[in-house]
């Protein structure tokens, strides 16, 4: 009966109104980038592109493809994000594994979970932390784009929370039959925390792939730049000696329809995988509730 009242179909109504118009507030930017990527240098320069190209034409994405160093970020922006989203999720099942444990059962458990909640609410600051990788000798090193944030917080806390609510009736029927705590997490916690891991995953991806302000300051090398930090130099500072033109591709060429072309290509990878793990990203937006 609450649900045929006036009041809730209005409320109804104007929050499906709502979340519509926010939904093409985000969508919009995206078809209006798209658009301007196949559009011609004329059309563009003179901000005649709306959501349309005008007088099609692929020749920003075959200059963008065609240039080495784009591709060289896009292979090192893969690899950051598969090994790191690898390494952070290795790390906080190891860590989330024993903190989700009563403090009866690990001893000290309270005071490493303060710890790490520490880290995230102090830290030493830019220079010292900076000056921590130059005598690790990671400058320049592709790890540096790993090492630093493999043991993501945030993350293993809304794992540890997700790894309090397994039923502890599985964990000891594991150990009843001689099974060690490596063994039961692998056989028993990671099966059942798919969904969250999943989430996880989806987290970490986001975060290496759009990370660039830690190749502009760890990396000297444009070569060894991910695609975040190529694309922020390309088209935030405008600099644009990786790309080279000669004059008849200047005639053809915009610098707007070449910076869309790699914003679009930068967001697609991510744009593929989001659909196929919103659920578990939906899921894991109540995993990181405070439990008893």
């Amino acid at each position: 009966m609450y649900h045929k009242t006036v009041p809730y179909r209005i409320f109804n109504i104007a929050n499906s109104v709502f979340l519509l118009v926010l939904g093409l507030l985000c969508v919009l930017p995206l078809f209006h980038v798209l658009a301007v990527s196949f559009s011609a240098k004329s059309a563009a320069d003179a901000n005649l592109v709306n959501l349309w190209p005008v007088d099609f034409t692929t020749v920003a994405y075959e200059k963008t493809i065609n240039n080495p160093v784009f591709l060289s970020s896009l292979w090192i922006a893969v690899k950051r994000t598969a090994i790191g989203t690898v390494a952070t999720l290795l790390l906080a099942c190891l860590a989330a594994y024993p903190l989700s444990k009563e403090n009866s059962a690990f001893k000290g458990r309270n005071i490493y979970a303060w710890i790490f909640v520490f880290t995230m609410i102090f830290n030493g600051g830019l220079v010292p932390f900076y000056m921590v990788i130059q005598n690790l000798g990671l400058m320049n090193n592709f790890w540096v784009l790993i090492l630093p944030g493999a043991v993501n917080v945030w993350l293993t806390i809304l794992l540890l929370n997700f790894f309090r609510g397994v039923p502890k009736e599985l964990e000891e029927a594991a150990l009843i039959d001689g099974a060690g705590h490596f063994r039961t997490l692998w056989s028993v916690y990671l099966p059942v925390s798919l969904p969250a891991l999943a989430t996880l995953g989806l987290f970490s991806m986001v975060f290496h792939w759009n990370s660039w302000f830690d190749g502009l300051l760890y990396l000297n090398n444009k070569e060894d730049y991910p695609l975040a930090t190529f694309l922020q130099t390309v088209i935030v500072t405008r600099d644009m000696s990786s790309m080279s033109f000669n004059p008849k591709e200047l005639e053809l060429l915009s610098q707007k329809t070449v910076n869309a072309a790699q914003i679009f290509l930068g967001a697609l990878p991510v744009l593929i995988v989001y659909p196929f793990l919103q659920k578990f990203f939906v899921k894991g937006l109540v995993m990181g509730s405070v439990k008893e």
